[in-house]
């Protein structure tokens, strides 16, 4: 499973701007970075932001939602040309031989969704009916996705709110201590580092999060219906030409020309 350099460097990138832009603001004297930092402000809307997502979210999604941020930086395997490469194989042995010739080579192409598609179909299963397995399998799949980008989405939109809850604490302080010269820059100070953090935390943190997943989650599902598709054709007896040309038709132009012409591909 390959390192998603697109994760690694948006990181960097984040986290740099974030501190390169505080150090410019402040003429890069490194002591004075102590004013970005406000422990009230950091219990208020991380720990209650998080909190707030606890409580929203049942505790067995939330350990499975933070444990899939590892798959922004190491994504699932998902290739549909090899996923139709496998597809065209089996056609070409179904053609040459039969339907229950493919138990045992489907068994070694390391995919459980292909491996049963084709065992439904060896079993004699109606076309229509294999579909319908197939695609509520999808569904609950697909489910399961939303359902941890859930626990992401819903973080990333309570924190902004956090953040206002700091800006009113701190007003709330800030007002009833005006005979207090002295307090009213600690509380200012939480007034807005609040609402930094709250942006922080949607913006920095749980939107990248969710978003990647679910470009995830739609390759996921691309490669899925592909092979459906060419589970059902070999079902047919189609072609196993017409059954390739039919699956590259889910492909974008990029991927279909990948490897027959990489000048075209890039052309497009």
């Amino acid at each position: 499973m390959a390192m998603d350099l697109g994760s690694l460097i948006g990181v960097i990138l984040t986290i740099g701007s974030l501190l390169g832009g505080i150090l410019m603001a402040i003429d890069m004297q490194m002591e004075l970075l102590q004013l970005y930092v406000d422990g009230a402000s950091v219990v208020i809307v991380f720990v209650g932001s998080f909190g707030s997502a606890l409580w929203s979210t049942p505790m067995n999604r939330v350990i499975i939602g933070l444990k899939a941020i590892t798959k922004t930086f190491k994504p699932p395997n998902l290739d549909p040309q090899q996923a139709i490469k496998n597809i065209i194989d089996l056609a070409n042995l179904a053609r040459r031989e039969s339907l229950l010739a493919l138990e045992e080579p489907v068994k070694n192409m390391g995919d459980s969704f292909l491996s049963k598609g084709i065992m439904l179909v060896v079993d004699g299963l109606d076309q229509e009916l294999v579909r319908n397995v197939l695609q509520t399998e999808i569904e609950y799949i697909e489910a399961r996705h939303k359902d941890v980008r859930g626990f992401w989405d819903y973080w990333g939109g309570c924190a902004p709110s956090w953040g206002m809850f700091g800006t009113l604490i701190g007003l709330i302080n800030m007002l009833a201590n005006l005979d207090d010269p002295s307090s009213l820059g600690g509380n200012m100070a939480t007034c807005i580092i609040t609402t930094f953090y709250g942006s922080i935390v949607s913006t920095a943190v749980t939107g990248p999060v969710s978003n990647k997943l679910k470009i995830f989650s739609n390759d996921e599902m691309l490669v899925k219906e592909v092979l459906i598709e060419g589970i059902l054709s070999i079902q047919a007896g189609d072609n196993p030409r017409v059954i390739e040309e039919k699956l590259k038709s889910f492909l974008s132009p990029v991927l279909r020309n990948e490897k027959a012409d990489p000048a075209a591909a890039a052309a497009e």
